[in-house]
């Protein structure tokens, strides 16, 4: 898996960064988190096809996270899209997005299914679940919780030739779960295969101030994206707009003990990140504020 920062800013774009989208790529599918404007033209530069987006996560409805749905599955539509797209997000996400695909003579011709999720909802999807948090902004927001499938467990080479099993084909069927026949002997992937191995987990804040519930959900995760709009000395406005400061952010990762951070959401006011990165790393070293197109593989 791979994350793609579509777009690293927050309120409105500025030069060096566009508004918040951020692409989880999963065997050759793309989620979305957030879908600011713009983002079809991040997504013409970056990796990342736009046709092999299926589900995008809105975080909440301000401008700077939804606005660039419309544009995005225009240039679905215009490219011969057939696959349906799912887009899920708070309280009033269907009927504005029912809404734009109403907007002048604009009208898709695939199927786009918007749902209002609440929080604490759990859905499941091939080979990964996702949970919608409850945060703290100052409209209906959400955050996500990614969590992929449990793993098959490591497979022990060395076990695997002292049994008799001959490196090639039949080490791929065993790591797929499947028994072999070595001789008259039946090689079970039990024998081989260690203990199921807990997926990837990654959590995406959203536009919140500090809450117990992307910590609670953080806890232990590989990759926490947290929005930091603000530097340490505009903490009194982060609170009082229900933002957060690359300080806090840090701190949620750091009493979660997560793997690593990235800061998003960045102000268009900080042209130079690099204060906001040490203040940040101070409190929670493994933290990167990313550029746009930068790419992080999980």
């Amino acid at each position: 898996m791979r994350l793609v920062f579509l777009g690293t800013g927050g309120s409105f774009p500025s030069p060096k960064r566009n508004v918040a989208s951020t692409a989880l790529v999963k065997n050759g599918r793309t989620i979305l988190f957030d879908c600011g404007e713009g983002t079809q033209r991040q997504l013409m530069r970056s990796s990342v096809s736009f046709m092999s987006v299926d589900k995008i996560f809105i975080s909440h409805l301000h401008a700077d996270h939804f606005l660039g749905v419309p544009g995005l599955i225009q240039s679905m539509k215009l490219n011969e899209r057939i696959k349906p797209v799912e887009i899920y997000g708070p309280r009033g996400t269907a009927s504005t997005v029912n809404t734009l695909m109403e907007l002048g003579y604009f009208r898709p011709n695939f199927q786009v299914t918007a749902v209002d999720l609440e929080p604490g909802a759990h859905l499941r999807f091939r080979g990964y679940s996702m949970e919608s948090l409850l945060v703290e902004h100052n409209i209906p927001s959400l955050g996500y919780r990614f969590q992929e499938a449990y793993r098959t467990g490591r497979f022990d080479k060395t076990r695997a030739l002292e049994l008799g099993v001959p490196e090639g084909p039949l080490f791929g069927r065993l790591q797929r779960g499947q028994t072999v026949e070595v001789g008259d002997k039946q090689i079970t992937p039990d024998q081989v295969l260690g203990p199921p191995r807990r997926g990837k987990v990654v959590v995406y804040s959203g536009d919140t101030k500090p809450c117990q519930t992307v910590k609670k959900a953080s806890k232990n995760a590989d990759i926490l994206i947290h929005e930091g709009t603000f530097d340490p000395s505009m903490s009194d406005r982060a609170v009082e707009h229900d933002h957060s400061t690359v300080e806090m952010a840090a701190s949620v990762a750091k009493d979660a003990e997560v793997k690593k951070l990235f800061i998003v959401h960045i102000s268009p006011r900080y042209e130079n990140v690099s204060p906001l990165l040490d203040a940040a790393k101070k409190i929670f070293p493994n933290t990167r504020i990313p550029n746009d197109m930068e790419e992080y593989t999980i």
